[in-house]
């Protein structure tokens, strides 16, 4: 198991190597500009009708089992992650999110993209 560190920012003399064994969580900061608040790697949330999104099935790599993915989103995580849970809700499915895709469990693609197009979301078929 790996020891945990205490990383410091100290503005532009924090290292490299400290951001990589801390994942860029910061624990104290001298600069009295920092905000706590901010996460430099989310991006705003467009609007559902500005969201391109795909709707594909998949079996790779799942055991022979059968997957909707929905790719394309744009935006938080957190809204993301809400947006999952609304659809798995919505199908009556389970399923979770991953890497930015949201996977459903089963061939539900015809019933999330329905339910996708009356929120006002884009989305076409992609793959078989």
């Amino acid at each position: 198991m790996r020891k945990p560190y205490l990383w410091v920012d100290f503005g532009e003399f924090s290292t490299k190597y400290n951001r990589q064994i801390m994942g860029n969580r910061i624990v104290y900061s001298t600069n009295p500009n920092f905000n706590t608040n901010s996460d430099p790697d989310e991006e705003p949330t467009l609007q559902p009708s500005a969201q391109q999104l795909k709707a594909l099935i998949s079996k790779k790599g799942r055991g022979g089992k059968t997957v909707t993915i929905i790719d394309g989103f744009r935006g938080s995580s957190h809204d993301l992650n809400e947006l999952g849970k609304t659809i798995k809700t919505k199908c009556g499915i389970g399923g979770s999110v991953k890497d930015g895709q949201i996977l459903l469990q089963g061939d539900v693609r015809e019933k999330a993209m329905h339910f996708l197009r009356t929120a006002g979301y884009n989305i076409k078929k992609a793959g078989g």
